[in-house]
């Protein structure tokens, strides 16, 4: 049976792109039977703001999310970094397995490094691939769901777990990475969809809000609608929508709106994105009524995150000869 482990950082509400960058994987390996983890990674939020004391109404926006999306806390682990101390403890012996060099050439720290708009960054920023190593491994992971720009970490973290085994003794496997049908949907103003840049359609956007976003999406001046993703970026991210939600082939999707130019695409969009995500977002309203739910599941899952990162911390203080 896999072990899988993902999660987010709670930086805002999950979008399109979470969904169907993992978020519809993690449905469907928990039905299929896997041993699934998400974390909050609360703490990683701290390597490029300074949000505490914000975090808990984000937090708990997050377990809605999950549970409207189809994930069920009898069968999944949900928890919060901040609340499972041996797991963070796992960060000092895993840094002491990687290089400065490896940790700032890391496209997915750069990138966040260049988008955060600071003079500097914490030093915690450079760390963060680590914390997802630990994340990753500290449950003995085998398979993680991915989006394409997670895969550097994910290669970082079977480094780790690689030069553990060398030094140590073998504890960890090195995880494999589980891409979607959509690694990588672009926002409304065709860069990466992101919670903190502002280009995103939330997963529990309204239908008028959802129109409106993507009313304001970018597209491009030919009115004949085509599915080409390297050379019509932005127009062919909305037709992938569009057939995402509606299951069909994205070239199919194009030759419906024919020369009916961005705003028949744009309508079809919003159709199919209203459509497809109304039952996920009413089952989302349900669960946001009773704000115990997510308490107790938070509860729940710490709890289970600790019992299983005591024991792991155990086995790495004995393969170090620390166990004292």
């Amino acid at each position: 049976m896999d072990r899988v482990l993902t999660g987010d950082r709670p930086t805002g509400p999950l979008h399109l792109g979470h969904y169907f960058g993992t978020l519809h994987n993690r449905v469907r390996l928990q039905a299929a039977g896997a041993a699934l983890t998400l974390v909050i990674a609360d703490y990683q939020v701290l390597t490029d703001s300074d949000a505490a004391g914000r975090l808990a109404p984000v937090v708990e926006g997050l377990v809605l999310d999950y549970l409207a999306a189809g994930i069920d806390p009898e069968k999944t682990t949900v928890f919060t970094h901040s609340a499972v101390p041996a797991l963070n403890q796992l960060l000092l012996p895993f840094l002491s397995l990687v290089s400065v060099p490896e940790l700032e050439r890391n496209p997915t720290v750069k990138d966040e490094i260049v988008h955060s708009r600071r003079a500097s960054v914490s030093g915690l920023m450079f760390t963060y691939p680590v914390h997802q190593a630990a994340d990753i491994l500290f449950g003995k992971a085998t398979l993680v769901p991915v989006g394409q720009d997670q895969l550097p970490h994910l290669e970082l973290t079977r480094t780790i777990a690689r030069r553990f085994t060398e030094r140590y003794g073998p504890l960890f496997d090195q995880p494999e990475g589980l891409l979607s049908a959509a690694p990588l949907l672009l926002g409304t103003d065709g860069g990466k969809m992101s919670k903190s840049r502002g280009n995103a359609i939330p997963l529990a956007a309204t239908a008028d809000v959802t129109a409106r976003l993507i009313r304001g999406a970018k597209t491009d001046a030919d009115r004949h609608i085509t599915f080409d993703p390297q050379g019509r970026p932005e127009v062919s991210n909305l037709v992938l929508i569009a057939a995402l939600c509606t299951g069909r082939a994205p070239e199919a999707v194009a030759a419906e709106i024919g020369t009916a130019g961005a705003a028949g695409l744009k309508k079809l969009v919003t159709d199919a994105v209203n459509e497809y995500f109304a039952p996920i977002r009413a089952r989302r309203a349900e669960y946001a009524r009773d704000p115990g739910v997510v308490r107790a599941i938070l509860r729940s899952g710490n709890a289970r995150a600790n019992a299983v990162a005591d024991a792991t911390l155990a086995e790495v203080r004995t393969a170090m000869g620390m166990a004292y």
